[in-house]
């Protein structure tokens, strides 16, 4: 599936919600990409998950360390950790500046560049390529390099908008949490073959 660049426009700060679960449910639909020199690498945002001021199981709980302060930039910046001794996640910062939170992106809907992406992760099937979180990270390259950079800026890493109408948004509880389990802060685009986890949070 091809999509001309001019096809997706960068977000701007003021498009985004400030309150986290509005914004995780606002990026559904919308585009994430990275412009390498390999070329162009993009995917629809079909799954996220919010992490808001106060949630136990969010990176920002016990206040700002030397991991998490990209976290309290305000809206719209890149988070990046390390989890699981082997995989980054990718997270978009939300509330004001200040206020540490975020969005998970937890799985995209690959658009262009599918051929480097399926190099980079190591895989052929193109449902595969961003299913997961840390799928998504390898798929689009980023690591912690990125970790505080603004995705509404001039940058390689950006949000875009949508590039067709979105389908209806489904929720359920977050994935493989021990803290705040049952809270429906998970979004994902309702029959969407590339969202991640158990079939059953995805018909809700």
């Amino acid at each position: 599936m091809k999509h001309s660049h001019c096809s997706v426009k960068r977000l701007r700060r003021q498009n985004l919600p400030v309150d986290t679960i509005e914004l995780a449910r606002y990026l559904i639909g919308k585009t994430l990409v990275h412009d390498l020199p390999v070329g162009r690498l993009s995917g629809r945002i079909v799954e996220t998950e919010g992490y808001p001021p106060g949630d136990a199981a969010g990176r920002a709980f016990r206040g700002k360390t030397q991991g998490n302060q990209s976290l309290f930039l305000g809206r719209g910046y890149c988070h990046v950790y390390f989890t699981y001794g082997s995989s980054f996640m990718v997270n978009v910062t939300a509330e004001k500046p200040g206020i540490g939170a975020g969005v998970l992106l937890r799985a995209l809907e690959p658009l262009e560049g599918i051929d480097t992406m399926k190099r980079f992760r190591k895989t052929t099937y193109d449902r595969d390529i961003a299913r997961g979180p840390g799928r998504l990270a390898e798929a689009l390259h980023i690591d912690m390099r990125y970790d505080g950079v603004d995705l509404c800026a001039a940058g390689s890493l950006w949000l875009g908008t949508a590039v067709r109408p979105m389908g209806s948004i489904g929720s359920s509880r977050r994935i493989g949490l021990t803290q705040e389990v049952n809270r429906k802060r998970r979004f994902f685009e309702r029959g969407s073959m590339y969202v991640s986890g158990p079939r059953s949070l995805s018909i809700s």
